[in-house]
């Protein structure tokens, strides 16, 4: 069996070694077999692939009513209270009373109340000054009032004729036999004197 089995072995041998066994044919059956594959992928609806169905609607019988009891079988939950030192100063309970302000009463007056009130009278008050001087009083025409005192002061000025306030605006006048120097307008209208005049008697009131 052994020299059999040799010999038939080695005529398996020369026979291949003589007639080989092309091996491009299993080559080219592996690429004829990826080629159809690549084409039946690419060409789904030669495959035998369908379009999407669409999405049929729910039926109507597979909802169901859900009944919720909601009335007076129900038990509502009771609340209690706030503490005592939770309660704010002056909280009503069910046991106060609101006291509601009456109507005043529908009372009228007769007539209209009578008021006893004086006549009114028409005056003047001077000022308290603080002191007065009495001498000769002259004018220039200048527009100013003249004294020998800090400009700014007020001064009344009273003569025969009037009083005018003025504010003293310069210093003079030089002579020391007059004590004031006026305005033409002014000296005229408080000395009631002839329109020739130079110079009158005033009493002047400083403040």
């Amino acid at each position: 069996m052994g020299e059999r089995a040799r010999e038939t072995g080695w005529r398996d041998d020369a026979i291949r070694r003589r007639f080989p066994v092309p091996m491009r044919l299993r080559t080219m059956v592996v690429g004829c077999a990826l080629t159809a594959t690549l084409a039946l992928v690419a060409l789904p609806g030669l495959a035998g692939s369908r379009a999407p169905h669409p999405i049929e609607p729910l039926p109507v019988g597979a909802l169901q009513p859900l009944h919720v009891i909601a009335g007076p079988v129900r038990s509502a939950g009771a609340i209690d209270g706030l503490d005592a030192a939770q309660d704010s100063d002056g909280a009503v309970t069910a046991d106060d009373a609101f006291i509601e302000p009456g109507k005043p009463p529908r009372t009228a007056l007769a007539h209209r109340a009578r008021v006893d009130q004086p006549d009114g009278s028409a005056g003047s008050v001077r000022k308290p000054a603080k002191y007065t001087l009495t001498g000769t009083a002259t004018f220039y025409n200048e527009g100013l009032t003249a004294m020998r005192l800090p400009r700014g002061t007020t001064v009344i000025v009273c003569g025969g004729g009037g009083c005018v306030e003025r504010v003293i605006t310069d210093y003079g006048p030089q002579s020391p036999s007059r004590i004031i120097d006026l305005d033409k307008h002014d000296f005229f209208d408080i000395c009631g004197c002839a329109s020739w005049s130079g110079t009158t008697q005033v009493t002047v009131y400083v403040y």
